[in-house]
């Protein structure tokens, strides 16, 4: 009975302390990675993100400088290139996929997002193609900014929301939120999910004073 229980210990460990590599392991964190993303004036010629860590310094930086935004590129704070975000064409479920680096034609994915339905609000659905089968669904409301992404066992791997000033204690507007990385989960992935769920989610919400009004309503 002692063997056994010796035996079944180090699977669970294992399998608690996975770090789950997609993009680049650089961006994989022992304890939760909060981050600071702006988004850019969509009037600005360099409409993008930026995403802060808490001293303040770059981690990620978006500038699409006007182009087809059917292709999104996620930079380090140099400017190097981790990620490309494209979108397919043509799909009922707005699917996306991911490419390491700068994409070069004939390249292959390294993930893929798309919604679990073509109508109305629903969650999404990512699958990875690293052999591995791991799957990823993000739910909530990129509108309000408030998603969870969760894996397959429905754990939580990083979260989206609101951000609040705390000197102040008032809740910024959506162009300024968080994104929260858990331990052991790919930070570049996740900002690259970001960039996908800014381009799905074409009806964003219209602020008005404190509150807000979604573009229809749902009885």
């Amino acid at each position: 009975m002692e063997l056994v229980e010796e035996k079944k210990a180090p699977k669970e460990e294992k399998k608690m302390g996975e770090r789950r590599v997609v993009v680049d392991k650089a961006y994989l964190y022992d304890e939760d990675k909060p981050l600071t993303v702006c988004k850019t004036s969509l009037f600005h010629t360099g409409d993008g993100f930026t995403a802060y860590d808490c001293n303040g310094d770059i981690i990620f930086r978006v500038d699409s400088y006007g182009r087809d935004n059917d292709e999104l590129v996620l930079m380090d704070a140099t400017g190097k290139c981790l990620l490309t975000v494209k979108r397919k064409r043509p799909t009922l479920h707005q699917r996306w996929e991911g490419f390491l680096g700068e994409r070069s034609e004939g390249q292959k994915p390294i993930f893929s997002v798309r919604r679990s339905s073509i109508i109305g609000r629903c969650t999404m659905e990512v699958e990875v193609y690293d052999g591995s089968g791991e799957e990823y669904t993000i739910d909530g409301d990129f509108s309000l900014r408030s998603c969870l992404i969760y894996d397959t066992e429905k754990r939580t791997v990083a979260e989206i929301k609101r951000k609040v000033d705390m000197s102040t204690n008032v809740m910024l507007g959506r162009d300024v939120f968080a994104l929260e990385i858990k331990p052991g989960f790919d930070g570049a992935f996740a900002m690259g999910l970001v960039l996908v769920l800014d381009q799905i989610n074409g009806d964003d919400p219209v602020e008005i004073g404190d509150e807000q009004v979604h573009p229809f309503v749902e009885d």
